[in-house]
């Protein structure tokens, strides 16, 4: 059985944004997003602000700390998964979401990670990246000292995942990643 080649998976800098932008593709993600969907005001999500996500996000980058990590195998981007403390991404703090705050102390809490979205391009679908991905956000989270790491995965196990769909990873994945 061949070995699938290694991932490397490395925050999202100033310096890797070409990188980024290889991995997001000419439309920007899903439904050129640009992983804005959960940091930008709800009204910009459907409006023509949405056409300033990939500047908004830049500028993010520019700023830091990264907001996610872009994975490589041979040196080529081939994903992306957007990680970080849950105030960065304040819609994903929504009531009346799946992603909503146990507790309302929560959603302010620096130290409380999300991994909300997980970006990899077709040619690279089904060769493990996303678990990768996941596993990496993990280290990358811990690294710097979360205390719990929020995901909201798509359960698939009763029907055919659409990709467009399972931006948030699926829920055996995670299950095999130890979470609960």
């Amino acid at each position: 059985m061949a070995r699938r080649a290694r991932i490397a998976c490395k925050p999202l800098t100033p310096d890797r944004w070409d990188d980024f932008c290889a991995v997001m593709g000419p439309a920007g993600g899903c439904w050129g997003c640009w992983c804005m969907y959960w940091r930008a005001p709800r009204m910009d999500i459907a409006g023509p602000a949405r056409k300033t996500f990939k500047a908004r996000m830049r500028a993010i980058v520019r700023k830091g700390p990264p907001p996610g990590l872009i994975a490589y195998r041979g040196g080529d981007p081939v994903g992306w998964v957007q990680v970080g403390p849950r105030p960065a991404t304040p819609n994903w703090n929504g009531a009346r979401r799946l992603s909503a705050p146990i507790d309302a102390g929560e959603a302010d809490d620096a130290k409380i990670w999300a991994i909300s979205c997980f970006v990899v391009p077709r040619a690279h679908r089904r060769q493990g990246v996303a678990a990768d991905l996941l596993a990496g956000a993990v280290k990358w989270a811990r690294k710097n000292r979360a205390r719990f790491i929020d995901g909201c995965p798509v359960e698939t196990s009763d029907r055919a995942a659409n990709p467009a769909s399972i931006y948030h990873g699926v829920a055996s994945m995670f299950g095999s990643a130890g979470f609960r």
